[in-house]
This record gives C-alpha cells, sequence and structure tokens, in this order.
C-alpha cells in the first residue's frame, strides 16, 4: 500500500502525514471544543471525548455523537460492503485510510475526517486511525492539545506508520512547543534515521531551543537524504536562520 507524497501542515514524506503557512490560515477557523472526559474508543484504548461545531462525520470519532439504529445498520452494511468489495478487513483499511492520506495531501480536512471515520469502523484499533485523527484534528480545529493526544495514543497501537514521531513533532512545533517537539524529534531520527523530513523537523526544533549548531548538523543530515523540493525549501530557510555555514 502506498501513501501520498505530500501532506500539508505536518510530515511531507512518502507514507503519511505541514506547512505552517497552510495551518495559520486553517486556524482561522477554529471551533471550540465541548470538554468531556474519557471513552473507550476501542477494546482498551481510551481518548478524551471532545466535539466540534459542524457534521459528526467530519470531526474525529464522529465527534462522539449517539448513533441512532439507521445510522448503526448503515455502518454495519458499509464495513460489510467493504470488506466484500476488497477481500479482507485489513485491504478495506487500507483502503478507507489511503483516501484519508490523499485527501490530507490535498488539504481537505472534512474529507479526511470522513474518511478516517470510515477507517475507524473498519480497525479502531490501528494506529493510522489516531494519526489520521492527529493531522484532522489540527488542520480543521487547531488544538494541539487534543493532537497531542492522538498522536501519543497511535504511537501505541498497532501498525504505526514510519514518519508518525516526525508528524508529531512538526505538529508540536506548529503548537509552539519546541522542547516537546525536540524531545519526540531526537527520538524520530533515532527510530527512522532515513527521514529528511524528521531532520528538518529537528532541525527547526533544535534552533528554536537555542542550539543553532544542533541545527545545522540536523540540516546536513536531511540534505543527504533525499529531501523532496518542499523540504529542500525548508532547508534552505532553516540554514539561513541557523547561519550555517
Amino acid at each position: 500500500m502506498r501513501y501520498p507524497s505530500t501532506i500539508p501542515m505536518l510530515s511531507r514524506s512518502a507514507r503519511a502525514p505541514c506547512r505552517f503557512a497552510l495551518l495559520a490560515l486553517a486556524l482561522l477557523f477554529v471551533a471550540s471544543p465541548a470538554c468531556a472526559d474519557s471513552v473507550e474508543v476501542a477494546p482498551g484504548v481510551q481518548v478524551t471525548r471532545k466535539s466540534y461545531s459542524g457534521p459528526t462525520n467530519q470531526q474525529p470519532f464522529f465527534g462522539f455523537a449517539a448513533k441512532t439504529p439507521e445510522q448503526r445498520a448503515a455502518d454495519e452494511t458499509f464495513v460489510s460492503d467493504m470488506v466484500a468489495a476488497t477481500g479482507s478487513r485489513q485491504k478495506a483499511f487500507d483502503a478507507a485510510s489511503l483516501r484519508g492520506w490523499r485527501a490530507i495531501s490535498k488539504g481537505n480536512a472534512p474529507e479526511a475526517a470522513l474518511r478516517f471515520n470510515q477507517a475507524y469502523l473498519l480497525a479502531p484499533e490501528q494506529s493510522a486511525v489516531y494519526h489520521g485523527f492527529a493531522i484532522v484534528t489540527m488542520m480543521r480545529f487547531g488544538d494541539i492539545d487534543y493532537a497531542d493526544e492522538l498522536f501519543k495514543r497511535a504511537r501505541l497501537q498497532p501498525h504505526p506508520l514510519k514518519p508518525l514521531a516526525s508528524d508529531h513533532g512538526r505538529a508540536l512545533l506548529i503548537g509552539k512547543r519546541p522542547q516537546q517537539a525536540r524531545a519526540v524529534l531526537e527520538q524520530a531520527v533515532v527510530d527512522a534515521p532515513d527521514l529528511a523530513d524528521a531532520w528538518s523537523n529537528l532541525g527547526f526544533a533544535r534552533l528554536q531551543t537555542g542550539d543553532a549548531a544542533g541545527a545545522c548538523v540536523a540540516a546536513n543530515e536531511a540534505a543527504t537524504r533525499k529531501p523532496s523540493s518542499t523540504v529542500s525549501s525548508d532547508l534552505a530557510q532553516l540554514r539561513s536562520s541557523a547561519k550555517c555555514k
């Protein structure tokens, strides 16, 4: 299964989930979340119950809205039809989540939320569900606290995608939490040393925590890992800001 090569606002790697400018635009449309308690969303998996204004199928976990018998029946029909069409529940999950990543790569957060909700119906335990919802939460609602929670949960769930930690760190940078971002990204380059995105994001985290020399080292590492044109542009900005030689 392949994932899109460009995901706005977070990592631009080939397997998953951005640009700071896009997030600034998205934050103009932030909706205030309703506070609540924790709820089990999969066997043994709990997250904070949060909902936002707007259609429930465009929010993580359907906005935790109570479903009618008709809606539950429609969910069951969807799952059955997807499994029949693809040949297995895993293939159905892969198809739904791939549509979610494609929507994210196009900056379409409502569509991405819809697709990851479908993936959630198919395999609520899988890491990509929480990873995708974390990005949607940042893109559509600008809620760094909830995104951080979902990224952390994604790291505990089965089958995490390779750029998960890099995306988490970049989200923390966007949320103006450079110290937390640096801790996440220092580990990200250990876990996935071949990801140019992870090194680039780490460079910005080091720079924002007062380590210009370390930022230049990270920039050099990123440059040797076949960075995309977008990452290369970021690296030029990073080197200029850090005054790399």
